[in-house]
């Protein structure tokens, strides 16, 4: 006989959506609000929002795939500082070339003067001159999710979309001029996979180029270099294009990737840039197979971009409801009256189940606070007695009476991040 829990599920579950329902997408900087992901203070400060416990366990989930990812792909990760000695950002060009978009130098003293950095390239050209390197090193692939910082104007900040403290998935291959083609196809296809997961498709790619001025370094077969290999790359890729003048960065031409928000507004998520520039600028080297210096090419690439900007778009396009493997919340454990869901929360924590008891309250009230959720755990008296659990899924009418162990067996596979 189906319980009393069973059938009050049931009752609660809401209706399915239509598809058309999903080309409105809701402000993210609203659900964000109303789900507690992120929040913003004006004692921190515009444009540094503070990712509240909801938004944090969402964000370590990407995280931490995206880290698997790209080790399956040969990355090797590190950690670099946030800030370093105004020296470098002249070196590798960004104070005169994007020293507006910079927050003001630091000085410490008279000889030791800082910047918060825009970019995270310089260390990553310090890693790769930490020792020598050889040719059968190559491709050396780095990759971290660092912090680096704008000083934008307050009238563009908004939510997570535009922020000055910025977390960024990034990396760089450092490879021999004939590996780079391949490296950026390798780059385009990582992304590919890591938006699948994610549950999203670009709005559009596009290929940006030099424009016209000084913002740009001036060596024009440097820049012809690059943007070959980058034509040939989405050739190879298979990927449609625009060319867009006037939106490269200063050292090289790059692709974006690009999405729209529920606004109807275009902005770039991930990237891919060819740079002959900065090792030339850090004297980046390895010894080739005759045992002559060599200078390497640097593959800038971001395959889900900034964490703040990827979330402002994952929070639209899923309507805060994410796919189980990151969602805050994987599994609401309602128990009935007085029954206890205690072991069976503690069974979905020993699995590493982000969960969370909800106990006030009518059930079906329960139910339709947590229809963000993937998975709601329902317990009655009929359930405590015969071992078995009442499953809900998420945007389906199935409610599945489930033994608890193969209840947690259902729920440890559903939400397991997926491999490529």
């Amino acid at each position: 006989m189906r319980s009393g829990a069973f059938y009050a599920c049931r009752r609660a579950l809401p209706e399915v959506r239509h598809p058309l329902e999903e080309l409105f997408m809701q402000d993210h900087r609203k659900l964000g609000r109303e789900l507690g992901l992120f929040h913003s203070d004006p004692l921190v400060g515009a444009g540094l929002p503070l990712w509240l416990p909801a938004g944090a366990a969402a964000r370590r989930a990407v995280e931490d795939y995206v880290h698997g990812l790209e080790r399956r792909h040969g990355y090797q990760h590190v950690y670099s500082p946030p800030l370093a000695k105004v020296e470098m950002y002249e070196r590798s060009g960004h104070l005169p070339h994007f020293g507006d978009d910079m927050f003001p130098p630091m000085a410490v003293s008279e000889h030791d003067v800082f910047v918060m950095r825009p970019s995270l390239c310089p260390h990553h050209a310090a890693v790769f001159n930490a020792r020598g390197r050889s040719y059968r090193e190559l491709p050396l692939r780095i990759g971290e999710i660092g912090g680096m910082y704008r000083a934008e104007r307050s009238g563009v900040l908004g939510g997570l979309s535009r922020v000055r403290a910025i977390s960024l998935n990034d990396g760089h291959v450092f490879c021999a001029p004939e590996q780079v083609l391949d490296e950026v196809v390798a780059a385009l296809r990582l992304m590919r996979v890591a938006h699948a997961a994610l549950g999203f498709v670009p709005s559009s790619y596009r290929l940006s180029l030099r424009g016209d001025g000084d913002k740009y370094v001036d060596d024009p077969p440097m820049w012809s270099r690059a943007t070959a290999v980058l034509r040939d790359a989405l050739a190879a890729a298979g990927v449609s294009y625009v060319e867009v003048p006037g939106e490269a960065a200063f050292y090289g031409p790059k692709i974006d990737v690009q999405l729209v928000d529920h606004a109807g507004r275009e902005g770039t998520l991930a990237t891919v840039q060819v740079d002959h520039f900065q090792p030339a600028r850090f004297d980046l080297s390895y010894v080739d197979a005759s045992g002559e210096r060599r200078r390497p090419v640097m593959v800038h690439r971001s395959a889900v971009g900034s964490m703040e900007r990827l979330f402002a778009h994952l929070i639209e396009v899923h309507d805060g409801a994410f796919p189980a493997w990151y969602a805050p919340v994987q599994v609401a454990v309602l128990p009935v009256g007085d029954v206890s869901s205690r072991s069976f929360a503690d069974r979905c924590r020993a699995l590493d189940l982000r969960i969370e008891e909800s106990y006030g309250g009518s059930l079906g009230a329960r139910i339709r606070a947590a229809r963000k959720v993937p998975f709601v755990a329902v317990i009655g008296a009929q359930e405590a007695a015969d071992g078995t659990v009442s499953l809900r899924y998420r945007g389906s009418g199935a409610v599945r009476v489930l033994p608890v162990a193969e209840a947690l067996s259902v729920l440890a596979a559903e939400c397991r991040p997926p491999l490529d």
